[in-house]
């Protein structure tokens, strides 16, 4: 958005001059003669030149805002507004006791945008980093239906239970992780130490040819020992290449299908992703979001483009005419009982009430299979700690059975 500045006249003939941050000159002027204004000149105000610190801060990756953070910021901001404090007071005042940069550096910037006459939600749509187009539609829903507590307050137990299933993967996941961790610190371990002291021993105990699970021991250990920089730099270029690779549209779109096929994990996350739109879809709902305008942004608000554009795929179905269970059955994404449940909240008039059923259905399963997730990773885990074992075994046990049958021959 441009800043203009403009000058009108009250109904009274008294001169008004003041600058406005909007889309366009039109728009402006539409905002003047909804406050009793009459423009008389709108002019866009000429940008400065960005400095060279700013441009390379553009460059840069921004500083992100935690959850919890949103969650106080949205808890604060319902208490404020619910016990009639002006927005303007209660920006400034929880400027003042944000612990987030980034966060403190967009309320002053939603500050400024306030004492010059813009509205809550165009202010914090600029700043996407901060607040997401979910958060900044229910806002703009919130201010248009005079129940911004309402919105904040639901913002906050939205946020609230988004922590407590990040948190529960986390929790189920740091096991699994740990143990890989182990493994494969390990797997370098024995093939930097261990193993080159046993090819030192075997050769000067024989001459003959060793067992081919010693040689590839052996192989593996002085490959690791020889080529131990040209391991990190393909590791460090796989990484920064898989990055690049997934910060493309193509890239982005198949890794996020690929996830959700992923064994035992890829069910879990994608009936997360489910929970998420079906309580994202509830809360635009009952805020009185139309559907198309909802389910465009929900599709942004799942964080994963494979699913997203399923759901764009039921927005212009739902478009052209059909009912949201058509749409949603059309995509495949819902099982027969979510399917039954949407149909039954359209037939009542009660989709939202449906879709937080849905939403909770979809977090007991997560929460069940999270909670099982130890149980299915454990026995890979003894797997892969077996074969390690056994090659070790095999390769240090081989040769001095060789080395027993022939001194007693």
């Amino acid at each position: 958005m441009a800043i203009y500045t403009y000058r009108a006249r009250r109904d009274n003939g008294e001169a008004v001059d003041g600058s406005l941050e909007a889309n366009t000159k039109e728009a402006l002027a539409d905002r003047l003669r909804n406050q009793g204004l009459i423009p008389i000149s709108i002019t866009e105000e000429k940008v400065a030149t960005p400095s060279l610190l700013s441009q390379i801060s553009k460059v840069l990756p921004a500083r992100k805002v935690s959850n919890n953070d949103l969650v106080m910021f949205s808890r604060q901001m319902y208490s404020l507004t619910k016990a009639g404090v002006p927005l303007n007071r209660s920006i400034t005042g929880l400027i003042e006791t944000a612990h987030s940069v980034p966060l403190k550096e967009a309320l002053r910037d939603i500050l400024d945008g306030l004492s010059a006459g813009n509205d809550l939600a165009s202010c914090f749509s600029r700043h996407p980093k901060v607040f997401n187009a979910f958060y900044i539609s229910l806002i703009h829903v919130g201010e248009n239906s005079g129940n911004l507590e309402e919105a904040f307050l639901r913002l906050s137990h939205y946020l609230e239970l988004e922590e407590e299933n990040r948190n529960r993967i986390k929790s189920a996941l740091r096991y699994p992780t740990i143990v890989l961790g182990i493994l494969v610190a390990a797997f370098f371990a024995i093939n930097w130490f261990v193993i080159p002291k046993i090819a030192s021993f075997f050769s000067k105990m024989t001459a003959s040819e060793l067992p081919l699970f010693t040689r590839m021991l052996i192989g593996t250990s002085d490959f690791f020992v020889q080529y131990w920089w040209l391991i990190i730099l393909l590791v460090v270029f796989a990484i920064l290449g898989f990055n690049q690779y997934i910060n493309t549209d193509s890239g982005r779109l198949k890794w996020d299908r690929h996830k959700l096929k992923m064994p035992v994990i890829g069910s879990i996350v994608y009936r997360s992703l489910l929970a998420r739109f079906s309580r994202a879809q509830a809360m635009m709902s009952r805020a009185g979001v139309s559907v198309t305008h909802a389910l465009s942004v929900v599709a942004l608000v799942v964080d994963n483009k494979y699913v997203g554009g399923h759901i764009q795929d039921m927005r212009n179905a739902v478009e052209r005419g059909e009912s949201l269970t058509a749409a949603a059955n059309r995509t495949k994404m819902f099982s027969s009982l979510v399917m039954q449940m949407l149909q039954v909240g359209e037939d009542t008039g009660q989709v939202d009430t449906m879709l937080e059923e849905a939403a909770d259905f979809y977090e007991r399963e997560v929460d069940y299979d999270v909670k099982k997730l130890g149980d299915y990773i454990e026995p890979i885990m003894i797997i892969i700690v077996g074969a390690m074992v056994l090659l070790l075994a095999l390769g240090l046990f081989l040769p001095m059975w060789d080395l027993a049958a022939k001194a007693i021959k």
